[in-house]
């Protein structure tokens, strides 16, 4: 693979946090946001659908199949979106990887809904 191929793979394959709010607010419904991070985050990008890596398979049916699915997980260093990105490639799904992840969003000061505040309830 030339150079040149590689990096048009990568554009095709990604989104950076920019590209993928200028995207979605010209085309609103094209796009569902999923967070396939495994473990317990504290928070998620607004809007987004959580399904874990590591569960994926088995939520397939729930997913649209007319839309592009956009994954992310923790950061830069993490290879989970693109481990999810693969499983749901294999399925038919269109997908994009949201570069960066979550920090790459954060960063950005783009919103984020926070985890916790759904888990205070009275402990029953």
């Amino acid at each position: 693979m030339s150079k040149i191929d590689f990096f048009k793979n990568r554009v095709e394959a990604t989104f950076s946090p920019m590209d993928y709010v200028k995207a979605k607010s010209m085309n609103p419904n094209h796009y569902v946001l999923l967070d396939v991070r495994n473990g317990k985050p504290e928070e998620k990008i607004e809007d987004a659908v959580m399904i874990p890596q590591s569960e994926l398979v088995n939520h397939l049916s729930e997913l649209p199949e007319d839309k592009e699915l956009i994954v992310y997980c923790w950061d830069v260093w993490c290879n989970t979106a693109s481990k999810a990105a693969l499983v749901l490639l294999e399925n038919g799904f269109s997908v994009k990887e949201l570069s960066g992840g979550i920090a790459a969003w954060k960063t950005l000061n783009f919103p984020t809904i926070s985890l916790l505040e759904a888990d205070k309830g009275c402990g029953c």
